[in-house]
């Protein structure tokens, strides 16, 4: 079959182009939501307004490689990801750390939807705060690696060692610390839209 030409074609291909940038607003709002993130907090880092960045969302604002670069960086992700870009069939994940509040959080998901895994390092040097729960839709499922991590979910104020797992509803109001004084590392796994986590053992 001979590729279509002249102005059909370039219909076409503004077509798919317009499908492209419908797709990059749920994509942000996605990975912000993933990232327990606020429109004001991801604006300001960004060096963009909230309205600009809502708008983005929304599908109100066309994309721009202006907008979307800055984001990128945010998020630390690859920008192809952000507007969907067709798979080059590397398997390799390129983690681009982000810190936050004295840790460092290392994305392992490699897409910006379903269920996301991010590797949690908190120092010991970073500085033992009060709690901030905080609330937001999803599920969210916790295995310390290594270190005693303090989990405040709703009523309860928890200590978990390494070893020990986690699993909850992320309306709960929740927060996590380090305990003692040496550094902590856990895995979670993060659901936006409530999936639960489903572990399956070998038989006997």
């Amino acid at each position: 079959m001979k590729p279509v030409e002249g102005p059909g074609a370039v219909a076409v291909n503004n077509a798919d182009l317009g499908v492209v940038l419908r797709a990059v607003g749920p994509r942000l709002r996605t990975l912000r939501t993933n990232r327990q993130r606020s429109l004001a907090d991801v604006a300001q880092s960004a060096g963009m307004s909230v309205s600009t960045l809502s708008r983005l969302e929304s599908g109100q604002r066309r994309a721009t490689l202006e907008l979307l670069l800055p984001l990128a960086r945010e998020y630390g992700v690859p920008l192809d990801e952000l507007v969907g870009a067709p798979a080059t069939g590397d398997p390799r994940i390129h983690i681009r750390p982000l810190r936050r509040h004295g840790q460092t959080i290392l994305p392992l998901s490699r897409g910006v939807t379903g269920v996301q895994a991010f590797k949690h390092i908190i120092p010991a040097s970073a500085p033992q705060g009060d709690p901030e729960p905080r609330t937001h839709p999803g599920h969210e499922w916790v295995y310390v690696l290594k270190g005693s991590l303090r989990l405040v979910l709703g009523e309860h104020d928890l200590l978990l060692t390494a070893g020990e797992v986690a699993e909850f509803a992320t309306e709960t109001p929740h927060w996590f610390g380090r305990a003692g004084t040496g550094p902590v590392e856990f895995l979670s796994l993060f659901g936006p839209q409530g999936e639960r986590m489903h572990v399956r053992a070998s038989p006997a």
